[in-house]
């Protein structure tokens, strides 16, 4: 029972936020006709009055993706958390979407793109540029490091992360015409995503989420420790491989449709695992919620704060985030962090 109340809880607490960020904006809508063209829509039906190409053409396309957005981000933040023992592990923390969003920028200076997809072009590049980031940051570690240990990844991270930035802006010098695009990504921002977006952020997160919450036990147990989890038969490797091949999928795509936006993998998890504890096997599925609401009401913040002006949602996702990372470096300082 009580199980069941939480995660009704959570779906009652994800579609409020949802209802909340449709109904506010330049154009109040009032709840009750944001709810009748849901429900409308939702059966099939034809969709009438004034409000109803503004929330299903503008408003619904762009909240369904921010959420689902911050669900990937977060899940994959809480992952790679309880993959590498350490609470200050994310993609912008360890340069992952750094790397995705110099992925996206080479795709997009280059027009790449596969056969047939216009847009698989951007995506296949920030998600093969994620997995290499991870995978030269980790070896960077475990070459200066072979602990493993948590000042060195983020002190590697950091660094590499620079480096991209390096990159970025030489390819800025060169980009010409395309200069906006390419800023576009550094900055972060869903207010140009639609229903296609949502469908490949969807099929992402039922796929690659699928994947990491079925190693929920296996991240429970190198919490021990490597040496500990295999010798409680847990293929240390193979389940290294599975997470980081996963979290570079969805970081890389959500890069590729938003940009940059970072610190929700950070924010999320430690604020649940402050909340129901380190167990994997409830804090990797309550991320998905977590992460969704979390970018949800930083989108709509972005959005009126400054109302006309809408800030990019890297931005206030930074500024949140900043102060997150002081406060968990600082306990992890201090050595009161809760273990992942």
């Amino acid at each position: 029972m009580r199980k069941a109340a939480l995660w009704l809880g959570c779906i009652a607490l994800t579609f409020g936020a949802m209802c909340l960020c449709i109904c506010v904006g330049s154009v109040g809508i009032p709840l009750s006709e944001t709810l009748s063209v849901l429900y409308h829509a939702l059966l099939g039906q034809e969709v009438t009055g004034k409000f109803a190409t503004i929330i299903l053409t503008i408003r619904l396309p762009r909240v369904l993706c921010v959420g689902l957005t911050g669900a990937c981000l977060s899940l994959s933040g809480c992952a790679m958390q309880g993959l590498l023992r350490n609470p200050l592990a994310d993609g912008s923390t360890l340069g992952i979407s750094s790397g995705a969003s110099l992925g996206a920028a080479v795709a997009i200076l280059t027009g790449f793109t596969l056969p047939g997809l216009s847009f698989s072009g951007t995506a296949a590049m920030a998600m093969l540029f994620a997995f290499l980031t991870l995978v030269m940051i980790l070896t960077l570690a475990w070459s200066l490091d072979r602990s493993l240990e948590t000042n060195s990844i983020i002190l590697i991270g950091v660094i590499f992360s620079m480096f991209i930035s390096a990159l970025m802006s030489l390819l800025v010098t060169f980009s010409g015409t395309k200069l906006r695009a390419i800023t576009f990504w550094t900055m972060g921002s869903l207010a140009s995503a639609g229903m296609t977006d949502a469908a490949l952020l969807l099929g992402a997160l039922l796929l690659c989420g699928g994947i990491l919450l079925a190693q929920s036990r296996a991240l429970n147990a190198l919490s021990l420790g490597e040496a500990q989890a295999a010798h409680l038969g847990v293929s240390v490797r193979r389940v290294k491989l599975t997470v980081m091949i996963a979290v570079s999928v969805l970081i890389g795509l959500c890069v590729s449709i938003g940009g940059c936006i970072g610190f929700v993998g950070l924010v999320t998890p430690h604020m649940l695992r402050m909340i129901f504890g380190p167990d994997h096997k409830r804090l990797l599925p309550l991320s998905v919620p977590g992460g969704a609401v979390f970018l949800m009401l930083c989108d709509l913040a972005a959005r009126t704060v400054l109302s006309p002006i809408e800030l990019p949602i890297g931005v206030v996702t930074s500024l949140i985030g900043a102060v997150v990372f002081v406060f968990i470096f600082y306990r992890t300082g201090k050595g009161r962090c809760r273990p992942c």
